[in-house]
């Protein structure tokens, strides 16, 4: 397959469903509050993207049942939204959302923490956000993707975390997952050349203890192997001749 560029004008079609996306995850991140379900949240995210001419991108994917990933605590990804699954003083909650507008895709995340949390979740969460944009910052042309997973890692590792290696970020655009796949670890210098036209979404998930990955019995909530805790921020960014911008930023 390769690698596919964009052109301008399709990076501007893909600034537009990421800023649908980025307004969605916007408004979900405040409803994040104790006592309300995880199905709330999904019904919201659908009739958001209906109203702003969207479509869920998850729903249906590869059998994914709902519009929203909402993953708490020791969740890492792809947690499925349910009525049984309510938010508590002290979770922190992981939305992951992506939407189809005009044949292209967007794709975000963001962690919430709700109530009291603990300080260990306070710095999870800052270090992982903070992960993504130092991520970020290495996606100019010349680069290798493999800076940009060499970046995340050391400064993960620096502050006493973990970087998931069982699920990375990856290319978008006319399909939600393009090569070339962005692992949140890596080397400088390998991997792929990044080219002015490159459209990615970086996404480090970033966990408390080990970075090993256990899937539930539902065949998609991924958790971490020792039960502590994870966090997981997301932006589609183009490669400029400028350097990256970010698609999905209000």
């Amino acid at each position: 397959m390769g690698i596919n560029l964009k052109s301008k004008r399709e990076i501007e079609i893909m600034r537009d469903a990421n800023r649908i996306v980025a307004e969605i995850l916007l408004d979900l991140k405040e409803r994040v509050k104790e006592g309300v379900t995880t199905a709330e949240l999904d019904r919201r995210a659908e009739e958001l993207a209906g109203k702003y001419g969207a479509e869920p991108a998850f729903k249906g994917y590869m059998g994914y049942p709902a519009s929203l990933c909402v993953s708490i605590n020791e969740e890492i990804v792809h947690g499925i939204p349910s009525e049984e699954r309510v938010i508590k003083n002290g979770d922190i909650v992981s939305l992951d959302f992506g939407v189809i507008y005009k044949g292209y895709y967007g794709d975000a995340a963001l962690t919430v923490g709700v109530g009291n949390i603990s300080e260990t979740a306070k710095k999870l969460m800052e270090v992982t956000e903070k992960a993504l944009y130092i991520g970020i910052e290495e996606a100019v042309p010349g680069n290798h993707i493999g800076d940009i997973g060499f970046a995340i890692q050391n400064f993960v590792e620096k502050n006493g975390f973990n970087v998931v290696r069982e699920f990375t970020g990856h290319g978008i655009g006319k399909k939600l997952h393009e090569e070339p796949y962005v692992p949140n670890y890596g080397t400088r210098g390998s991997g792929p050349l990044i080219r002015e036209g490159l459209t990615i979404a970086i996404e480090p998930m970033v966990t408390e203890g080990t970075w090993k990955v256990k899937i539930l019995k539902d065949g998609w909530t991924a958790v971490t192997a020792d039960g502590k805790l994870a966090a997981h921020f997301e932006h589609t960014i183009a490669v400029t001749s400028s350097g990256p911008e970010i698609l999905s930023r209000v």
